[in-house]
């Protein structure tokens, strides 16, 4: 089953700009998938195979004109950050050719690729971010789950919706491919169950406050290597931290960032939560707000933006979940994860709201897991499955 990716439209518009399109995003995102739908004549090539990765380490000249002379229209690079130094031979072919759209590069890992495309493709690259499925997408092609508790315990990668695997069995083997090859690869871990142990910890920390010596003395490593860790684990889509709002309202705000995972389902699989026991799970709040704001994410990379969201804390515990903006309008968002409406909800957004004249006049609005057909006399109050309605009240466009 093929799922429409709102992201194609986006890939389409730099694919007419510019002669070469990057898609990143997590293992299992639906990258390939999405990059052969969009690119049906181009040739395809993936760097995960062992003799192709090293044909083109050892002879990138060979490697790009084999697979050049397969077809005339393209070639689409499975995992390239395998080998970076492509991007430089690349460059020459494509200033002296200047074919729109015809290198499509695909990665799972951001961080090994920043610096190359920086040096190597500056102003001939079109950059996108496609992360699992956002809500609206399931919605669209009626695949949302029924009731909140099954969204967030099945995730939202697209092989438990188009191949209807289990999700158990799904993260399983996305956690064990992860630490087993990526990690190993890239992190240079020496002790694989001590990273397994604080990706569990930072499972049970999401939508909580980076405590990094907390996590370095539970794991017994270094605070060093806990913020290498999680900057190895943020540039391959795992996790987001979500950084402070910066205003000037307010001398005792917290700085310190935010842990989500881009993913309920992998958060789920680590602890061990049965979507039963997510009704009254005392992380369900947590997870309900990983749900959310991974979403928030997903819809701006998928209308070509990158995020622009932040946490509000400060040290008397005054808090508002997400602050998202775009250009000049600014929205305040609360994440309740109860389906009845309590004013209680309200309490963070009135207090912000009242500490300027500029908050004053920013929309807020209480996002919560209740069904979308409860609130439609209201727009203070957005159902989980109307998320996506943020960015038309942001004005954000493709």
């Amino acid at each position: 089953m093929y799922i429409t990716r709102t992201l194609k439209e986006d890939i389409a518009k730099g694919a007419r700009y510019f002669p070469v399109v990057a898609i990143l995003g997590p293992r299992q995102s639906g990258k390939t998938t999405l990059a052969k739908h969009l690119f049906p004549d181009h040739v395809y090539v993936s760097l995960e195979e062992s003799d192709l990765r090293e044909l083109a380490l050892n002879d990138a000249r060979t490697f790009l004109e084999l697979q050049r002379s397969r077809s005339e229209h393209g070639i689409i690079i499975d995992e390239f950050q395998y080998v970076p130094d492509l991007l430089s031979y690349i460059q020459t072919i494509v200033d002296k050719e200047q074919k729109q759209g015809y290198f499509v590069l695909t990665g799972s890992q951001n961080f090994l690729m920043n610096k190359a495309i920086t040096q190597s493709l500056a102003g001939r690259i079109s950059l996108h971010t496609l992360l699992p499925l956002s809500i609206a997408e399931l919605e669209a092609h009626n695949l949302l789950p029924k009731n909140v508790e099954q969204a967030m315990y099945e995730g939202l990668y697209p092989a438990v919706y188009a191949k209807q695997i289990p999700p158990d069995r799904l993260y399983a083997l996305y956690i064990k491919t992860y630490i087993e090859r990526d990690v190993r690869e890239l992190a240079h871990v020496g002790d694989l169950s001590t990273f397994q142990t604080f990706l569990t910890l930072c499972a049970e920390r999401t939508g909580q406050l980076v405590n990094f010596t907390e996590l370095a003395k539970l794991c017994r490593i270094s605070d060093h290597t806990v913020k290498r860790w999680l900057t190895i684990l943020e540039a391959s889509y795992i996790v987001y931290l979500l950084r402070p709002y910066a205003t000037s309202v307010g001398k005792r705000l917290i700085k310190s960032p935010k842990l989500y995972f881009y993913d309920p389902g992998i958060v789920c699989y680590l602890l061990n939560i049965q979507p039963d026991e997510l009704i009254t799970h005392p992380k369900r709040g947590t997870i309900f707000e990983t749900l959310i704001i991974a979403d928030i994410i997903k819809n701006f990379y998928n209308k070509g933006h990158e995020p622009t969201i932040h946490v509000w804390q400060d040290r008397d515990d005054h808090e508002v979940d997400c602050i998202v903006t775009h250009g000049r309008h600014v929205i305040a968002i609360e994440i309740k994860s109860g389906r009845t409406i309590d004013a209680s909800f309200f309490a963070g957004l009135k207090y912000w709201k009242a500490l300027s004249p500029d908050n004053a006049h920013a929309e807020s609005y209480v996002v919560y897991a209740g069904s979308k057909d409860r609130v439609t006399g209201s727009r203070e109050v957005i159902s989980w499955e109307l998320i996506d309605k943020i960015m038309e009240f942001l004005k954000v466009k493709n």
